[in-house]
């Protein structure tokens, strides 16, 4: 029980993070239509989780099973599912899984557009005519 209101707790400051960033990409640049507080939460997002497993992995960083379920899970799961994909990712390549990596990179990446086009079409229609 306590996992689960670690990672809605972390997931709830990581989701308010990523809306903060958000406002503040619009607040500077009103008018770019380029989705930079995405892309910066993204990048961050990558940026963190690699760092703090590289800091884990080395043991600079002792990280028990409740705060890695808080921060990764919930706190940069809220902020970004974009870096949990890239941390898996490359724990493929690094462990010689090339393969499977580059099926899961496709698979998420192209199904992922897809998906969003194909329901964004389907449920457009569905609207009032």
């Amino acid at each position: 029980m306590t996992a689960w209101v670690l990672i809605g707790l972390g997931g709830a400051l990581g989701s308010m993070a990523r809306h903060g960033v958000n406002v503040l990409a619009r607040h500077y640049s009103p008018a770019m239509r380029f989705p930079l507080g995405t892309v910066l939460v993204n990048l961050a997002g990558c940026c963190l989780i690699g760092a703090l497993a590289g800091l884990a992995a080395a043991g600079k960083l002792p990280l028990r099973l409740p705060a890695r379920e808080f921060i990764f899970v919930g706190l940069l799961g809220g902020f970004t599912t974009f870096s949990t994909f890239g941390l898996d990712t490359i724990t493929l390549l690094r462990s010689g899984d090339a393969s499977l990596a580059w099926w899961s990179i496709g698979v998420q990446v192209i199904g992922g557009l897809c998906g969003v086009y194909l329901a964004l079409v389907i449920f457009e229609r569905l609207g009032p005519r």
